[in-house]
């Protein structure tokens, strides 16, 4: 995990981004989130989007399971990723791969 968030804090600080803070919490979660429900190698995208050119994070994973945000349930240790990475990002989805796998993605609005 450690080693997403130094990547993603690299890639935002060659674009002059000084407030990575949502896009370190996100990455987390969505490396997490592969790690724990995927399969296979994790490959984690850290670009610009062209259109706008904000932050956008993939993470890809083996895995044929689609992420949900979980019903929110208070005495749960757990199960809370996908609803922070759903309230710090200004948008995200997933997306099944034709070779099987998913991408998990999404874009940090700054």
């Amino acid at each position: 995990m450690a080693e997403a968030r130094r990547f993603l804090a690299g890639r935002f600080a060659e674009w002059g981004i000084a407030d990575d803070y949502d896009g370190r919490l996100i990455v987390s979660e969505l490396v997490t989130n592969a790690l724990v429900h995927g399969d296979g190698p994790i490959v984690l995208r850290v670009f610009q989007d062209e259109r706008d050119g904000l932050p956008m994070i993939e993470v890809r994973d083996g895995g044929d399971g689609q992420p949900v945000i979980q019903v929110e349930n208070h005495a749960a240790i757990g199960g809370r990723g996908l609803l922070m990475v759903a309230c710090l990002a200004r948008d995200w989805g997933t997306r099944p791969l034709v070779e099987g796998g998913k991408v998990a993605w999404a874009k940090c609005g700054i």
